[in-house]
């Protein structure tokens, strides 16, 4: 079946770096665009980026210029490189791919920015 299996989150300063992955298995990884979503307590779940499978990427503007989304077919992962994090950044990130239109979520890794 499907799945996808986040790693990487963790504690930053304001200004800091991490770099979250998404393992995923179950599908033909190289011909489904990927996306990283997050969602802060209180609040909806949000896009934060995609990929598609040719490589174009489309961001929030709350992370433009901040945050790389990318992809390495060879390992089936897919990355979110997010720099200059702000406090604001605090969430929950998930990694989602659409198959045969059913949505599939992982279970999800904290991240938390300390001011």
């Amino acid at each position: 079946q499907v799945q996808l299996v986040e790693s990487g989150g963790g504690l930053v300063q304001s200004g800091g770096s991490l770099r979250l992955s998404c393992a995923a298995s179950g599908f033909t990884f190289r011909t489904y665009r990927m996306s990283w979503y997050r969602q802060a307590p209180g609040l909806e779940r949000e896009l934060v980026a995609t990929i598609t499978s040719g490589g174009s990427t489309n961001y929030a503007d709350s992370v433009k210029g901040r945050f790389t989304i990318s992809r390495d077919n060879a390992k089936n992962t897919v990355y979110l490189q997010m720099n200059s994090l702000e406090p604001e950044d605090t969430a929950v990130y998930y990694c989602n791919v659409n198959v045969l239109a059913r949505p599939t979520w992982g279970q999800g890794t904290q991240v938390t920015v300390s001011s």
